[in-house]
């Protein structure tokens, strides 16, 4: 069956995990990522220096990821790039145990990270 536009944008297609994160005391929910929010998060691992060469950008890594996909149970996400900073500063385990789980859901890994790089 082919699909129609109406039906592809209608499609649930974000799904969400809870991880346990003791050294924050509960569970948070990881969400699938959109389009947009994948651009971006790819777009904030390069630098592009004035020669139009591309080089990886690794800040905040896991703090970019985990703040694209943490969401709230009415599928909001709890945080936005702002708080970036703030979040990287938390433990390096609860931001790695949440990272590891936002990678895995959405298909990211060295290989992802080189491919945005090259393109």
């Amino acid at each position: 069956m082919l699909l129609t536009k109406d039906q592809i944008l209608e499609a649930a297609d974000l799904h969400s995990e809870a991880v346990d994160v003791p050294e924050w005391g509960g569970s948070v929910l990881v969400r699938t990522m959109t389009g947009f929010d994948r651009d971006a998060f790819e777009t904030s691992m390069i630098t592009v220096s004035t020669d139009g060469s591309r080089k990886p950008d690794m800040t905040n890594l896991r703090a970019k990821l985990v703040a694209l996909t943490l969401v709230d149970e009415a599928n909001n996400r709890l945080f936005d790039v702002t708080d970036i900073p703030r979040l990287a500063l938390k433990s390096a385990a609860a931001l790695e145990r949440v990272f590891d789980v936002a990678q895995r859901i959405n298909g990211i890994g060295a290989a992802a990270q080189d491919d945005a790089i090259k393109n």
